[in-house]
């Protein structure tokens, strides 16, 4: 069978890293004026998947009109500066990559971490199980209070491989990181690794002094590690593994005992995230700990996840905003998420792709600088998952017969990734028009991506305006994304 990557050849910003000084300099003389703008479109009902649909020019243009759809960009106003995008390599995604051929298993690593794919530059894996293990385990014995027997050895067999491939296909961009969903069982109060349940105090070191054992393992099979998050979604109790901190709790574990541990054990340089949990809470979490000088210097910022639209409610984005401004030296991170309740029947179902840009879009446009997807590949049944919490990833395998699935999630993702390299800078960058969401980063080589998505049921005409003058005519298809490159 003819080997398929998904991405076809189009326009692409190389991931070589020039000079700053030269390039950082250049966006307060950037002129589109002669400059030659690519579009790369998704779209529903079509054949176009990251496809290149257009080459335009950059004209001089009269005054935007209110009869007209704009999108205006300005590269003189400049944020956040962006650190990646990519995906959790899980337990349940290493054991199904296992199952594929030599073949599948080369065109899923081109397919996110390649050049010829959509360039992932961020990996999570968890600290021992989660959820999406095939099982509950720790890397030590139960009761080894000292961490004597401490061994990530059970990683060896699936984990290790697959991450260590993604790294070599990906280079020196990747950036890794790990976070825990329980501590072993007898450091808690519940004596389970599910159900919630809270860290005993007695354990508050022995737990820190984890993490450091789970960063120095990992190190030492040639996996550099980035940081860490404190506990995947704190406040809540779940019926697989789960820890519940309180704000006080998390502040106090941070600043009496992770961070002194950590510096201690000479890993000070790591970046410790804290919340990793949904928007609804994020403000109280990161007052709580942000507020307090002695916790706050070991933070590098707050993580987050999008499941508090599980009351049905919109998105809130707002929410990172308010703590972008409040705390402006401590970043924000898009820790996971995931469309739940697998149905393979959805597998090409638009609105699940469709989440993905909007949250990317309004994240990235209030101060986010780097966003992680949950679970790169699963299964046929959306696992495995050893609680049966099955869902959605951006690509699956149908192990049965050695098959890999692209959903147009996995598309969606890539107008991002692809083309916004870790290094970029966010522009300016508003709409006119409220159907169509937008924003736009400037790459270290001085090329700009602007990301435009219409979730509409019509095909939008709009003029893409660069600075004050200069500006190009696009039409962007119904419940499509588009990347447009200059």
């Amino acid at each position: 069978m003819k080997r398929f990557i998904p991405v076809i050849a189009i326009a692409f910003i190389a991931c070589s890293q020039p000079n700053k000084k030269d390039n950082i300099s250049s966006i307060n003389e950037f002129s589109a004026e002669g400059k030659t703008a690519t579009v790369i479109t998704t779209a529903k009902g079509t054949n176009l998947r990251l496809s290149k649909t257009s080459q335009l020019n950059f004209t001089n243009s009269e005054q935007a009109l209110e009869t007209e759809n704009s999108i205006f960009v300005n590269p003189n106003n400049t944020f956040q500066t962006f650190i990646g995008i990519g995906g959790a390599i899980t337990d349940a995604s290493a054991e199904v990559f296992a199952k594929l051929s030599k073949e599948k298993q080369e065109e899923l690593i081109t397919a996110y971490y390649g050049k010829e794919g959509i360039n992932y530059t961020l990996i999570r894996t968890s600290i021992h199980s989660c959820d999406f293990s095939s099982g509950s385990f720790t890397y030590i014995e139960e009761e080894d209070k000292e961490l004597k027997t401490f061994s990530i050895e059970h990683d060896r067999q699936y984990r290790l491989p697959m991450i260590k491939q993604a790294i070599a296909k990906a280079g020196e961009s990747m950036l890794f990181y790990a976070s825990p969903w329980s501590p072993p069982a007898f450091m808690k109060d519940n004596k389970n690794m599910l159900q919630g349940g809270k860290l005993l105090s007695e354990y508050y070191n022995t737990w820190a002094r984890y993490y450091a054992k789970f960063i120095k393992a990992y190190e030492k099979e040639g996996i550099p590690v980035w940081g860490i998050t404190i506990q995947n979604e704190p406040m809540a109790v779940q019926r697989w593994e789960s820890c519940i901190y309180t704000a006080e709790e998390e502040r106090d574990f941070l600043k009496n005992h992770l961070g002194p541990i950590l510096e201690q054990e000479g890993l000070g340089d790591k970046n410790i995230v804290v919340w990793d949990h949904n928007r609804d809470l994020i403000t109280h979490r990161a007052n709580t700990i942000f507020d307090d000088s002695d916790a706050a210097k070991y933070a590098w910022g707050t993580g987050f996840h999008w499941y508090e639209t599980w009351r049905g409610g919109e998105p809130m984005f707002d929410n990172l905003q308010k703590i972008q401004e409040a705390y402006p030296d401590k970043k924000l991170l898009f820790t996971e998420g995931c469309n739940e309740a697998f149905d393979p029947a959805k597998y090409q179902y638009w609105p699940n792709a469709e989440r993905y840009g909007r949250s990317m879009i309004n994240d990235f446009n209030r101060g986010t600088v780097g966003w992680t997807d949950w679970n790169i590949l699963l299964d046929e049944t959306g696992g495995p998952n050893h609680v049966g919490n099955f869902c959605f990833s951006p690509v699956h395998a149908d192990t049965r017969t050695d098959s890999l699935i692209y959903t147009p999630s996995y598309f969606y993702l890539g107008h991002f990734s692809k083309f916004i390299r870790p290094g970029a800078k966010r522009i300016s960058t508003a709409s006119s028009n409220s159907t169509l969401i937008s924003t736009s980063f400037i790459n270290e080589n001085g090329k700009i991506a602007t990301v435009v998505m219409n979730s509409s049921e019509e095909a939008i005409n709009y003029k893409l305006y660069i600075g004050a003058s200069m500006a190009t005519s696009i039409k962007i298809p119904a419940r499509a994304i588009q990347t447009i490159i200059f």
